[in-house]
């Protein structure tokens, strides 16, 4: 039975077509509903940016960690099969809950739109979350080395082609996913009151996730399954300490020394369990320096995101949001895989050049590291173009003349002139000692000075209209709109209070001679409409803002025109980006072609090396340096407090270089195996021993179900 009888297509078991879709929908699933969490967190429950982003980055690392227990199910009690059938049921349950979390009715009694019992929508949101994390985690390490025992002998090549389709379903599954679900979020559902439609996009990907299931269990009866092998990380743990134990109580030079620090288990454990878990040691020392990898690797998310807010979204006729930038990766890993695949590999090979698994990690990382670099090189320039904001002791005037005269501004260094309805345009920066040589002066009235009631390291406004009539304003602006986002306040000129609507979003009572605090929206032109005792029905209350580009903020002036009816001014206050979002396009490519020849060699690679009942446990090793590198990320942005982002890029990217060479070294040394070969040398010579055992000890582990 070493051979597999199982039905193949295109020279590939069937079955793992089952798999690769079961895989597709699986991520589809998991990336649909993690690219909803954050805006979840802050908008539905209403959690504060900080604690949002902790449960966040807390739910990731769970997801991260759970695969040891995965393994630990899989390969010592259910098998992978079961394992990953017991653990879809939880995690479909784990999608359906959190689904069912985000049902606005669900507590609001009074039907006014706002939950009456939020901590009800909390627990059922952290119970989803909790299954979720353990069927996503539980599941990672099973799929994939079910997928590769489905492999005969004699089919590394089609095994090898199996891993690059496998990563090819998650991505083409996330960029799907990433793309469909804000869309639905965006849509408007509710019984008794409209709002956001969070149910509907949690509940495509719980869908998903049922589909998932199916698929899975539809292709059952065409798996190759590995059955168990007991309580396989307890022999190994118990094998390694009884090894460390007994070469401690035989330090002495009267002991002779053995090859290998595992061979002082010899006295208690049989030489297959010791030759595997060499086997598996070997490959787990070679994984210290790979989460560096993945702490640059998932910064996309992160800092390039927030670079991305600082740029143009505007590419040609599309308008990209900075958070759909991360969809780069997975469009341009849809193209990269079967490129690699199919072409760089066979053209590199052809060369006679001996392009092994580790020799591609190692490039992936170096690719890794130029594309932080890039990204460094990008923030240099986009920071020649953000506006200065105050520092320290430091503060930032802008004055606006809301008033029908000239008047004339005295600041400690220069006076300039204001004619009505206008500004100084450009923000003045002064020490705080320099606050109380500030004056104003209207023509045939005396200097007014200004009171210093300004709040170190802010922005301030100083509105003036009259003679000794002004009103400092602090504007809580102190760095570009998060999110490509448009900062848009408004200053009232008009006699009474004014209620102001720019698409949807209400400015209510905004007095007379005051300014409003900034609201945020996306770029375009907005439609601004005006509301007030004091307009007349025939004048027009309806207007249009500036076409807003990415990260931008203005102030409307609502003066009354000599008619009586309202106009608007506008002032910039922040320009928009300048550089586009398009040059980030190089640093994704870079890390695109890095994940290609690192992640995808690295799954097949755990896979080769281990032994037929370690699948699973070595597959989970390689996950939890995912969840080991965002650690790193959370140490590092804690730790070192850079004042330009630039240097943070650079110091990553440093590192990564570093780790770099020290993993080829470590390649250098590492000695390829071919598991199947040594247990197969194990299995002759157990026959050798005992022949009567012949047919009862032929292929223990690779039964097929058909």
């Amino acid at each position: 039975m070493g051979k597999s009888t199982t039905p193949s297509l295109f020279g590939y078991p069937l079955s793992i077509f089952f798999i690769v879709v079961n895989e597709f929908c699986e991520r589809f699933s998991y990336y649909g509903m993690r690219a909803l969490l954050i805006l979840y967190f802050t908008q539905f429950i209403g959690w504060d940016g900080n604690l949002a982003t902790a449960i966040y980055h807390t739910f990731v690392a769970l997801c991260y960690l759970t695969p040891i227990l995965g393994a630990l199910i899989a390969d010592s009690w259910l098998g992978k099969f079961r394992t990953i059938v017991s653990l879809s049921i939880v995690y479909t349950i784990g999608q359906a809950v959190t689904a069912i979390s985000s049902i606005n009715d669900l507590s609001d009694f009074n039907h006014d739109g706002v939950p009456d019992n939020l901590p009800l929508h909390v627990a059922l949101s952290m119970i989803g979350l909790a299954l979720i994390a353990l069927g996503t985690g539980g599941i990672k390490p099973c799929v994939s080395a079910f997928g590769g025992d489905q492999f005969a002998e004699g089919q590394e090549k089609q095994r090898n082609r199996f891993f690059s389709i496998f990563y090819l379903a998650i991505n083409a599954g996330s960029l799907l996913s990433t793309i469909v679900t804000p869309i639905l979020r965006v849509q408007e559902c509710g019984i008794h009151s409209k709002q956001a439609c969070y149910p509907m996009a949690f509940g495509v990907p719980a869908a998903l996730m049922a589909v998932a299931l199916i698929v899975f269990i539809v292709g059952s009866r065409m798996y190759r399954k590995v059955q168990p092998q007991g309580n396989i990380m307890g022999k190994v743990v118990n094998c390694i300490g009884f090894a460390i134990k007994n070469r401690f109580r035989h330090r002495s030079k009267e002991f002779p020394k053995r090859e290998h620090w595992l061979d002082w288990a010899q006295e208690k454990y049989d030489e297959r369990l010791i030759s595997q878990i060499k086997m598996v040691t070997r490959v787990m020392f070679l994984y210290i320096p790979l989460p560096m990898f993945w702490a640059l690797f998932d910064q996309q998310g992160s800092r390039w995101t927030l670079q991305a807010t600082t740029m143009n979204g505007k590419i040609g006729i599309l308008e990209i949001q900075p958070d759909q930038m991360q969809t780069v990766n997975a469009i341009l890993i849809v193209i990269m895989v079967p490129i690699v695949d199919a072409v760089v590999y066979p053209l590199i090979a052809k060369c006679g050049f001996n392009f092994t698994s580790l020799k591609k990690m190692t490039v992936g990382m170096f690719l890794a590291s130029m594309a932080f670099v890039v990204a460094a090189i990008l923030q240099v320039e986009i920071d020649k173009t953000l506006p200065v904001f105050p520092k320290g002791n430091e503060v930032q005037i802008k004055v606006f003349n809301i008033g029908n005269n000239n008047m004339t501004v005295y600041f400690p260094k220069e006076m300039v002139d204001l004619g009505p309805m206008s500004d100084t345009k450009e923000f003045m920066t002064l020490n705080v000692d320099e606050l109380r040589s500030i004056n104003i002066s209207f023509p045939g009235s005396p200097i007014t000075p200004v009171t210093p009631d300004f709040e170190q390291g802010h922005r301030h406004s100083l509105l003036a209209w009259a003679p000794s009539q002004y009103l400092v304003v602090n504007d809580g602006l102190n760095q570009k709109p998060e999110k490509g986002q448009n900062g848009i306040r408004f200053i009232n000129v008009f006699g009474g209070s004014l209620n102001i609507t720019v698409n949807g979003k209400g400015y209510e009572y905004v007095t007379s001679y005051n300014a409003s605090q900034y609201q945020f929206f996306p770029s375009g032109i907005k439609t601004i409409t005006l509301s007030s005792a004091e307009i007349a029905t025939v004048c027009k209350n309806s207007f249009e803002s500036v076409d807003l580009g990415f990260g931008s903020a203005f102030t409307y002036v609502i003066f009354r025109k000599s008619d009586g009816c309202p106009d608007l001014k506008y002032s910039e206050d922040i320009p928009p980006n300048t550089i586009n979002m398009a040059l980030q396009i190089p640093q994704y490519f870079l890390m695109t072609c890095g994940e290609v020849v690192f992640s995808v060699t690295g799954l097949e690679f755990s896979y080769s090396q281990a032994p037929s009942n370690m699948k699973s446990v070595l597959q989970a090793g390689w996950l939890l340096t995912v969840a080991v590198g965002n650690i790193i990320v959370l140490i590092v942005a804690g730790a070192g407090q850079f004042s330009e982002q630039w240097a943070e890029y650079v110091l990553f990217a440093s590192l990564l270089l570093v780790v770099c060479i020290i993993f080829a070294i470590m390649a250098r040394f590492y000695t390829y195996i071919n598991p199947e070969e040594i247990e197969a040398q194990f299995d002759q010579d157990e026959k050798k021993k005992k022949p009567e055992n012949l047919y009862s000890t032929m292929d223990p582990v690779t039964q097929t179900h058909l």
